[in-house]
């Protein structure tokens, strides 16, 4: 298997230069930035397998990339990489099309396998981090865990009545629904939003 491109992208030089020799010898980094315009011609310009990306940057960090390329550019995985564990740092950047994200902590090593892992189309999320992920589902009632897993995978809202007994109606309320909690918008990022992160396989 060959090594997944990469870019990292962070604004301290320092920390780039520390992440491209402990990880080069493992995965092939394509380039730096230390801005998000530096982020998004980069990006754009060698289309990477995975973007190590920093949360908070003074331009707008992460959150700013993501919304700048992460829909243009859907094979592009992202992985957060950052100093902050805060709930509604990793929320955002989940909500934002992140694939996962690691705290600074992770050991050089396991940010390699973190990485492959990444652009092998799991998502990652540092041990500490995942409850927060899962808790945005455990809003969800049973029914709506049921609809959204059917979706995920796929299905059309008259097969997601059939295969559950209610009916297209009640499958839209429940989407709606889901929609709303998870602060998504449409159906398609519904799908991708579960499929991509496989939390209901």
């Amino acid at each position: 298997m060959s090594s997944p491109r990469v870019v990292v992208v962070d604004d301290h030089a320092l920390f780039r230069e520390g992440v491209r020799a402990r990880i080069s010898g493992e995965l092939e980094v394509v380039g730096e930035a230390g801005t998000v315009a530096e982020a998004l011609r980069l990006i754009r310009a060698e289309r990477p397998d995975v973007v190590l990306l920093d949360v908070h940057m003074a331009d707008g960090g992460g959150l700013a990339v993501l919304e700048g390329v992460g829909a243009e550019l859907p094979d592009v995985r992202f992985l957060a990489l950052s100093v902050s564990d805060a709930p509604e740092d990793v929320i955002d950047l989940v909500h934002a099309g992140a694939h996962g994200y690691v705290t600074k902590t992770i050991e050089p090593g396991e940010l390699a396998g973190a990485v492959r892992r990444v652009a092998a189309g799991e998502a990652v999320f540092s041990p500490s981090l995942a409850g927060f992920v899962l808790g945005a589902l455990s809003r969800l009632t049973p029914r709506e865990q049921d609809v959204l897993r059917l979706i995920a995978r796929g299905y059309l809202y008259k097969e997601v009545a059939q295969e559950l007994g209610i009916s297209p109606k009640t499958v839209e309320h429940h989407v709606s629904a889901v929609l709303r909690k998870l602060q998504l918008t449409t159906r398609h990022q519904l799908s991708r939003w579960a499929a991509e992160r496989r939390l209901l396989d």
